[in-house]
């Protein structure tokens, strides 16, 4: 960040591939964004450039576009150019990007960048394909790779000797480090053989995948395994030619060799395209046969010319060429968010030597859109322009499209990061625009400073109001047209009676930009439910993803691509701590424990106590000491919580500590001549409160506004006098427990003691006496306490996290962490950046224009996975739905069985009529009949039972389960010889009741 920050760039070309860039280098935070255009906003700009609106049209582009870039980062300088790009102008930049630029315009500054040392990149966009070339000068240094790279590996061990050796740790899929011998190296974090850290480069031989040779280490420290992961990192040196030689020898950059042959055809469908305009004066004309030929012959033409790279070079596919060339005016919004995020990702390489760089071209198109069922049939009439803002689309897919693109309804769930840039690419597509079209938007969360950076819709001016409203309207500004309704509901089952059958039957499809996993599965099933298209999109950091799911076309979205939560053994997280992440998960769990639960049980507990009675008794018993020892905790004023604070400190960070040690002595052995504390183990010490310690005060004003928050109490802010009443706060001395156990392995399972019964029913009288005196008492309100959420972007939550897990790391002598990198790992937050949430919400609006369109041919739709920090985009072909069967009967996650509920009698149908409907209709014979975990027939009660339950009318079933009498009936069923592991042999079955 401290390099982004000096960093000066010019972006010249403020069409809408250059906005995108501009505004994601504003928000990064370099120094300094120069925007140059000569040209006036007109119409058909608004295709794409989203900062325009209908006062800028004549003006100049750079400076229309300048006022609202500004907006987006006080901190960054933003100007506007309108004059020549001259050598002199150049020379003052770091880095220069060209949008939209004449080749000769960009052969011209390319060979001065060059020959300056100045970062120098071309991003284009034409129709469904775009371009990206760089020079990052000669030679180019990346200085600072991170764990995510390929490039880096974490050390386990560094040995003393001459050469040394290190061992690498094996990362999350098990593979060792990625060097090859010969490479330069790095090292950071190193603990004990600190001499490494900041070192030279030094080479490396490779012994095996885990092992690294380097120089001699025998006169360095010894290495010591810390609190924080060491780390081994390639140094990388990358020559670049110029663009005038690269155009002729390109190097292009693919995820999959097999793209080659299809990025050098789009190479040569470039120059013939700059050849074509050079010649014609314009673009070809939107499917004009004759224009497209003309740039076929000009690529066949530059293809002798330059001749084959290689002998296994492949032949010019034109078809390629032909099909790039017929929607080249197209201008598409969804291709400027995607070629702009990649374009300004290696803007902030150039600018900040950090992670790999693209070597030196990249091509992308989603020509597939052409394949679309009728698409072929376009003609020239069909896509011509008409003045219109939409002209570019049209250009593309043709005018009867864009006007069913204004009837679509939507539902966009979540408007943070990604949700702000799908909902803008909305608003340049047009979607919802028109008549009966209506997007949804809805977030239940408000507006922190935090989100600034990454989401341009907002501004200082709306922190704290709702996100979906703000953006909501910031987009209606963008497109005046656009229906946009925001909601600030979670999606949930708590939320079905607004987002229910209704509602979604309505809708033409869904886009999730969730970072929750159970929300995306409960939106996941409701679209198979009600058979609605989803596009799901998601990011950690220069990562991201975009995946399609329509209805009986591919498979549903599922478990297999979710990240694995990282957990930690319980005993690892209360005894043996090793690293800060240990800390961090210990204290986020204290969070919990002393600020949410005891809360909700207490609350629970006054409003309904019958609830134990559905808990097992150990678990009762549990709920019910939390609940009396809440009540008898109770503070009557801000006084109470800071000494509450102080006696929790003084348990956790010394008594606990002493009694382990008591337990456990620094001199125990674990067995004969085996010490127990060594290896991972290691020896902690109690500490001593200090009110002159900041971290030791910084717990102790955290907890107590959490506690006093907790028991709606005001909080008061003042640290002297915390100080002051600490210093005079006397403590009992520290009580060994005789006999306690402290388990120092994870266990399977727990021997568990029998609960005394007659403990419990005399804890259950004693709180119950006491629930009647406080909702007897009228100035108690009920609930009495609030339930603390822990919140990354509320600054005491952070607080208490941070300063109770460096406290633990203090106690077993771990480095500890800082407030920012604390947040960052306690909310398992890999940071949002704004170059990938453009790019992935790019790739997300590609597969709704074939959504749109109504595709069935799954070939034509793409499951698509990047990484920004490599320059890598790996699209694939979605997989088709699986099949299962059952008898002679075969069906996929997206059938259903539906019947009408009404019975001979013309009444609601009974239990029995139903199960003779499946095997009458569908030769099912069911055994056991489900509403969720309400069973209505289960055919190994006994016969009265079941005799019984067929009986019942559907809804009677329900209502004895205290269940209220839906409109839809969904039900689950095993039938005779269905095996447990064929849950799904049969699809669900909707019952429409009347």
């Amino acid at each position: 960040m401290e390099r982004l920050a000096g960093a000066a760039v010019l972006v010249a070309g403020l069409r809408g591939l250059g906005a995108e860039v501009a505004k994601a280098l504003v928000l990064a935070g370099v120094r300094a964004v120069t925007l140059h255009d000569v040209a006036a906003a007109g119409p058909a700009d608004r295709a794409s450039q989203f900062f325009l609106v209908d006062s800028n049209m004549g003006q100049n582009r750079a400076v229309a576009s300048q006022r609202h870039l500004a907006e987006l980062n006080s901190h960054v300088l933003v100007t506007a150019h309108t004059g020549e790009l001259s050598e002199s102008f150049l020379a003052s930049f770091q880095v220069v990007v060209l949008t939209d630029s004449p080749l000769e315009e960009q052969l011209r500054i390319g060979d001065f960048c060059h020959s300056r040392g100045i970062c120098f990149i071309v991003a284009d966009v034409k129709g469904l394909a775009g371009q990206l070339f760089c020079d990052f000068g000669k030679p180019f240094v990346v200085c600072d790779p991170t764990d995510t790279d390929p490039v880096c590996a974490s050390v386990q061990h560094i040995s003393q000797g001459n050469p040394g050796i290190v061992t690498c740790a094996a990362g999350e899929e098990g593979r060792g480090h990625l060097f090859s011998d010969g490479d330069m190296v790095t090292f950071s974090g190193v603990e004990g053989m600190t001499e490494l850290n900041g070192q030279e480069p030094c080479p490396v031989r490779v012994l095996d995948a885990f092992h690294l040779e380097i120089g001699d280490t025998s006169s360095f420290s010894p290495y010591r395994c810390g609190g924080l992961v060491s780390q081994v990192h390639l140094r990388q040196e990358r020559l670049y030619e110029p663009l005038r030689k690269a155009l002729v020898k390109p190097k292009i950059q693919v995820s999959n060799p097999e793209d080659l042959p299809r990025s050098r055809s789009l190479h040569m469908a470039f120059q013939a395209l700059h050849a074509f305009r050079k010649e014609q004066g314009r673009l070809p004309r939107p499917r004009a046969q004759g224009d497209a030929e003309r740039v076929l012959e000009l690529a066949r033409s530059l293809d002798e010319q330059q001749g084959p790279l290689d002998e296994q070079q492949s032949p010019l596919d034109e078809d390629v060429v032909r099909a790039f060339a017929s929607v080249s005016a197209g201008d598409l919004g969804p291709m400027a968010a995607f070629v702009g995020g990649l374009a300004a990702m290696e803007v902030l390489k150039a600018a900040s030597g950090k992670f790999l760089l693209l070597d030196q071209w990249l091509y992308f198109d989603a020509l597939e859109c052409l394949a679309l069922e009728g698409a072929a049939q376009l003609t020239e009439e069909d896509c011509a322009p008409s003045g219109s803002r939409y002209d570019g689309q049209i250009a593309v897919f043709g005018a009867d499209f864009q006007e069913r693109l204004g009837h679509q309804k939507y539902f966009v769930v979540g408007a943070g990061a990604i949700g702000c840039e799908l909902l803008k690419n909305f608003a340049m597509m047009g979607l919802a625009a028109g008549t009966g079209g209506n997007i949804t938007v809805t977030d239940m969360d408000t507006i922190a400073r935090s989100n600034l950076h990454r989401q341009f819709l907002f501004h200082s001016a709306d922190i704290s109001k709702p996100k979906s409203e703000v953006a909501a309207a910031a987009v209606k500004c963008m497109n005046p047209d656009i229906k946009v309704t925001a909601h600030q509901n979670q999606v949930g089952p708590a939320t079905e009676l607004i987002y229910g059958a209704d509602f979604f039957k309505r809708l033409d499809g869904v886009a999730s930009a969730l970072d929750n996993l159970e929300t995306r599965a409960y939106l996941t099933n409701h679209c198979l439910r009600y058979l609605k298209p989803l596009v799901d999109s998601g990011t950690e950091g220069t990562r991201g993803n975009v995946l399609a799911m329509v209805p009986h076309v591919t498979k549903a979205l599922g478990s297999a691509s979710d990240p694995v939560d990282k957990t930690f053994p319980l005993c690892t997280l209360r005894h043996f701590p090793q690293t800060i992440e240990h800390t961090l998960q210990w204290a986020r769990d204290e969070f919990e424990g002393l600020f949410r639960l005891p809360a909700e049980n207490v609350n629970r507990f006054l409003v309904d106590p019958t609830f134990l009675e559905h808990l097992e008794a150990r678990k009762a018993l549990e709920v019910l000491e939390q609940v009396r020892r809440s009540l008898q905790e109770r503070p009557r004023d801000w006084q109470d919580c800071v000494h509450w604070a102080r006696r929790h400190w003084q348990s956790c960070y010394h008594d606990t500590i002493s009694q382990l040690l008591l337990t456990f002595p620094p001199e125990h052995e674990a067995s004969p001549g085996v010490a127990f504390w060594s290896g991972d183990r290691r020896c902690p010490h109690p500490l001593t409160f200090d009110p002159d310690d900041d971290t030791h005060v910084d717990y102790v004003m955290a907890a107590a506004h959490l506690f006093a928050q907790t028991h709606k109490i005001l909080a008061r802010g003042d640290r002297a006098a915390a100080r002051e009443s600490l210093r005079n706060l006397v403590l009992a001395p520290f009580t060994p427990q005789e006999g306690l156990q402290i388990h120092i392995m994870e266990e399977r399972q727990e021997v568990q003691e029998a609960v005394d019964q007659g403990q419990l029913a005399e804890l259950a009288q004693e709180l119950a006496r006491w629930r009647r005196e406080l909702v007897e008492a009228e100035e108690t309100q009920i609930p009495i306490m609030e339930p603390i959420h822990f919140e990354k972007d509320d600054n005491f939550h952070v607080d208490f996290v941070t300063a109770a897990s460096n406290l633990r790391a203090e106690n077993y002598g771990i480095r500890c962490a800082d407030w920012l990198t604390s947040k960052r790992l306690v909310g398992r937050i890999v940071p949002a950046i704004a170059t990938t949430t453009m790019a992935v919400a790019g790739l997300a609006c590609l597969e709704i224009y074939k959504l749109v369109w109504g595709c069935q041919d799954r070939s034509c739709y793409r499951n698509s996975n990047l990484c920004l920090s490599d320059s890598l985009l790996l699209c694939i072909q979605p997989l088709p739905p699986p099949t299962y069967r059952y008898g002679q009967k075969e069906w996929s996650c997206w059938d259903r069985l539906e019947v009408q509920g009404v019975g001979a009698d013309g009444q609601e149908m009974t239990v029995r009529e139903l199960l003779e409907w499946l095997q009458r209709v569908h030769g099912l014979p069911v055994t056991m009949l489900l509403h969720g975990y309400t069973v209505l027939y289960d055919r190994e009660q006994d016969e009265e039972t079941w005799a019984q339950q067929q009986a019942q009318r559907l809804s009677e079933s329900l209502e004895g389960a205290g269940e209220l009498r839906p409109r839809e009936l969904e039900l689950q069923y095993v039938c005779e010889g269905e095996e447990d592991e064929d849950e799904d042999a049969c699809p669900p079955l909707v019952c429409y009741l009347p």
